[in-house]
């Protein structure tokens, strides 16, 4: 609620400069391909990304900071080592984990206090399993059209809730069994041992903890996000107005995923909403709503009864919104958490297999679920 109001802040600023560099190509003469090239594509998906992005992870990433100050992360790490060990992990890895949920590349760079090596490697491998701020607004939109599809409108917030809270303790769950499953086979080995340097409880320097928590986490990550968002909102403009046959090549991208998408109870245009969401989870249903309405452009719905009467006018049922739930959490990580662990890991074969290992987890939960649903 609080990232709300810099959000819709930020949001009306970059539109509204939108429509001066609008008023600009005009003036210069440009053709329109030229125009939508540079500010439907490539400048719509960068000021998309920063006014969803920005808020969130300002609010986070200065808390979680606060928290270290005070002393408490460790002896949280240390209470829950015991629980991490049981899946052959380790304690601070719960840490990681929770930085996640702001964003998962800086949760990959924060597996840095882990001190063991393979360890880290099971940290870095499963961070991703915990939705970060990008995937939140998602879960809650789809969780409450789902709740309103199943329950009706007037229960719909209240079991909307409880859908998006087992949805995180799914993540999390999910995240213990993988890291067991890893530690159990490609990278078994001894645990370490947990030692703590218990810091005192003490009151943080405020000031320095948001200006060392907003310069080094969130612009940061920001940054990163920006570089891969900006080609990216091209690509995604030039794919939905260059034709061939008459149809977009957004739409022949789509028919050709829908059997695909189909098996795992969605559909093509919401497989290509994920994968041309590479960049940054934020623009994975805007993608979705400018192939379902053969816009030329990313495009924001306003009200949730908007959204629904879409979606479900695309064929979306609650076990569609249930699927692409369960595929936001575990699917791919954005391009930012792979370029990250590119570089912690500095290989191709580790990078891959932490595409992998969440993508086959959603898309076999999905699957099963629309199996069942289909013999039921």
């Amino acid at each position: 609620m609080w990232a709300n109001y810099p959000s819709d802040l930020l949001a009306r600023l970059f539109f509204q400069l939108e429509d001066v560099l609008t008023l600009l190509f005009a003036r210069l003469g440009s053709p329109p391909w030229l125009h939508g090239a540079f500010v439907l594509g490539m400048y719509r998906g960068l000021a998309w990304v920063v006014s969803v992005m920005l808020p969130p992870m300002a609010i986070f990433f200065p808390l979680f900071t606060l928290l270290e100050d005070f002393g408490y992360l460790p002896r949280l790490a240390f209470n829950l080592d015991g629980l991490f060990q049981k899946a052959g992990a380790h304690g601070k890895q719960s840490l990681t984990m929770a930085m996640g949920f702001g964003c998962n590349a800086a949760g990959v760079t924060a597996t840095r206090i882990i001190d063991s090596p393979r360890e880290r490697m099971v940290a870095m491998l499963t961070n991703n399993f915990v939705p970060c701020n990008g995937r939140f607004p998602i879960l809650i939109v789809m969780g409450t059209i789902m709740a309103s599809l199943v329950a009706g409108t007037p229960k719909g917030a209240y079991v909307a809730a409880v859908v998006v809270l087992i949805a995180l303790i799914v993540s999390v769950f999910a995240t213990l069994i993988i890291s067991k499953l890893l530690t159990s086979t490609i990278l078994r080995g001894e645990p370490s041992f947990f030692i703590l340097e218990l810091p005192p409880y003490r009151l943080p320097q405020v000031g320095t903890v948001l200006i060392r928590s907003f310069l080094d986490r969130t612009l940061a990550v920001l940054w990163r996000a920006v570089l891969v968002a900006a080609p990216c909102g091209m690509i995604i403009w030039i794919l939905a107005n260059a034709t061939i046959g008459g149809t977009t090549l957004l739409t022949h991208l789509a028919q050709w995923l829908n059997p695909l998408g189909e098996a795992i109870g969605l559909d093509g245009v919401i497989l290509l909403g994920f994968v041309l969401g590479l960049p940054a989870n934020e623009i994975v249903i805007p993608i979705i709503f400018m192939g379902y309405l053969s816009a030329g452009a990313l495009m924001e719905i306003q009200g949730l009864a908007a959204i629904e009467t879409i979606l479900v006018g695309n064929g979306w049922t609650w076990l569609t919104a249930l699927n692409f739930m369960i595929f936001a959490i575990f699917h791919w990580p954005c391009a930012t958490t792979l370029l990250t662990i590119a570089k912690e890991t500095k290989s191709l074969k580790w990078t891959l297999l932490s595409a992998f290992l969440p993508t086959a987890v959603g898309a076999s939960v999905c699957f099963m679920l629309t199996k069942l649903a289909n013999l039921l």
